[in-house]
């Protein structure tokens, strides 16, 4: 079956998935209500207003996540992968329209969500927010590092084949690890996929990496994680 025809499939399937709409809301929802709380109450021993305006990302990326993570892991249920490889018997060609179909909503949900937050933080921080430079540069960035967290959980949940195992060693990793790693490494944290996304919702940055070079750093966890999801969909029984 020719690839379009099997894009048009999948994104059917996230369409007609309610848990997958409500987890797109919530990236909007929960990133711009942080985000504007994060505004309202700025760190004055840190002051960086483009990180204020886009704090919420840090708590709106495990909604996408869960998006990732929901529209795979629903194929591991009830025999579903086996009818969806029957229609479709090209694996890599499956699986590179399943991550098309979670990319495109995902970025177009990573844009809305960059206005609808850049709107909201320089509503609250007023003369204090971000310059609309900065602003756009957040906007843009927030959508990618959105994309590519989603399209990350999208690989590692087909190497290990279940959603609830993805998200159980990612939110604590996003929570909690990722974190404590910061406080006691020296720019080692920055290397990690969340972490070095999110130097482009910056307005400076000490670290080694750059705004562009670290969604590169993700992009390069996300291109990692999705090769290892192709390869085990090829090898492993459905």
């Amino acid at each position: 079956m020719p690839f379009v025809p099997v894009l048009r499939a999948e994104l059917i399937k996230i369409r007609t998935l309610r848990s997958l709409i409500g987890a797109l809301a919530a990236v909007v929802l929960v990133t711009a209500a942080f985000s504007a709380l994060a505004s309202a109450a700025p760190d004055e021993n840190d002051p960086d207003p483009l990180f204020s305006a886009f704090f919420g990302i840090s708590f709106g990326q495990i909604a996408a996540i869960a998006f990732g993570t929901t529209a795979v892991a629903a194929e591991f249920r009830g025999g579903a992968l086996r009818l969806t490889l029957a229609a479709t018997p090209d694996r890599p060609r499956w699986f590179a329209a399943k991550a098309a179909a979670i990319a495109l909503p995902a970025l177009a949900v990573g844009l809305l969500t960059g206005a609808v937050t850049l709107l909201v933080g320089k509503a609250v921080l007023g003369a204090d927010g971000p310059t609309w430079a900065e602003g756009l540069r957040g906007a843009v960035g927030c959508a990618l590092q959105l994309t590519l967290m989603a399209l990350f959980a999208a690989g590692l949940t087909a190497v290990l084949r279940s959603g609830v195992a993805t998200l159980s060693i990612l939110i604590p990793f996003l929570l909690i690890v990722s974190f404590v790693i910061g406080d006691m490494s020296s720019g080692i944290a920055d290397l990690l996929p969340d972490r070095a996304g999110q130097v482009a919702l910056h307005s400076t940055w000490d670290g080694p990496l750059g705004p562009w070079t670290g969604l590169a750093v993700c992009a390069l966890w996300t291109t990692a994680a999705l090769l290892a999801g192709v390869w085990s969909v090829s090898r492993r029984d459905a």
